[in-house]
């Protein structure tokens, strides 16, 4: 089978080939073959693939966090019926390969009325804004604040936030081309790369500052944001798209406010993925309603992806879905 592969850590455009490996054994018990169809790519394969896990990846290894399949072979102790079922298979990186191995337990029944490339999208982004809204935006909170308010899941958070009836402030790096996806859902959207940003936030969020604030971009825009978080506010820091850490001084606890860092895998392994039925329903129930919808702007098949990282595709915005069988 092909299988996309990382020999060892760098940028994942340099250090990714796609080659014939050997197909998984047969299943053991509990276990399951999933036969992929579609998968995509995410700031955590791209982060993972860096080496910052070193701790927990070992090379070479098989990216991929999210992705939809069909159950292709069942080992004993698995009911027989989910051979054919399609899932999003868990727990693992591993979804860039055309099959994958793994335990039962890890695999989420997809509904039959979401097709694969709404399906695919499922895990990563929706789960992860629907979860931090529902832990954090307690009744009564003004001020909300979200960092890179126009990547995918920044339009989760505006969209669930609006349903609750919050309207946050999005903190944009004004990259040309680039944009909010509803305007309407932003009371103001604050661009970093004017001189006077960090005035401009202030004003937006007034003298109580920040209530609760979503930062993935770390570095020196989330300390900046973390400062203006009210002394009984949260600041939720659940990623590093500027690849620098926050500053020691937001761990203190001196300024009052409520650091949470926000791990989706610490969500999934919280049982061994028995809650994962359960934890998915309102996901998939909102997306069956076309919310939480993710754009799909290039489609590459998997021997395709290392000159489509190498050299993106232009055409509309959007996320990049990986077809595996071909």
């Amino acid at each position: 089978m092909l299988a996309a592969v990382a020999d060892s850590p760098g940028r994942l455009a340099d250090v990714l080939t796609v080659r014939d490996v050997g197909a998984p054994a047969a299943p053991g018990a509990g276990e399951v073959v999933v036969r992929m169809l579609a998968s995509t790519v995410n700031p955590s394969d791209e982060v993972t693939v860096s080496g910052a896990y070193g701790s927990r990846t070992a090379f070479p290894m098989v990216p991929g966090f999210e992705g939809v399949g069909v159950i292709d072979a069942a080992g004993p102790g698995v009911p027989a019926t989910a051979v054919g079922r399609r899932v999003l298979p868990l727990g693992s990186a591993g979804n860039w390969q055309q099959y994958k191995r793994l335990g039962y337990s890890w695999c989420v029944r997809v509904p039959d009325d979401l097709p694969d490339e709404i399906a695919c999208f499922a895990y990563i982004n929706p789960l992860t804004a629907l979860t931090m809204v529902e832990r954090f935006c307690r009744p009564g909170i003004r001020n909300v604040v979200v960092t890179a308010a126009t990547s995918a899941i920044g339009r989760h958070l505006a969209e669930l936030l609006a349903g609750r009836g919050f309207t946050p402030v999005g903190v944009v790096r004004g990259t040309p081309g680039r944009a909010v996806a509803d305007p309407s859902q932003w009371r103001a959207v604050i661009r970093t790369d004017g001189p006077r940003w960090r005035e401009e936030l202030r004003a937006a969020v007034g003298p109580g500052g920040i209530d609760v604030a979503f930062d993935c971009v770390g570095g020196g825009v989330g300390a900046d944001v973390f400062t203006l978080t009210a002394r009984d506010g949260v600041f939720v820091h659940y990623g590093l798209l500027s690849r620098t850490p926050l500053p020691a001084e937001c761990f203190t606890g001196r300024s009052g406010a409520r650091m949470e860092l926000f791990r989706l895998r610490d969500v999934i392994h919280e049982d061994g993925g028995r809650h994962l039925p359960e934890l998915f329903a309102p996901v998939f129930a909102l997306l069956r309603s076309g919310g939480l919808r993710t754009a799909v702007g290039t489609r590459v098949g998997l021997s395709e992806l290392p000159g489509h990282l190498k050299a993106p595709a232009t055409g509309r915005a959007g996320k990049t879905l990986i077809e595996l069988q071909r």
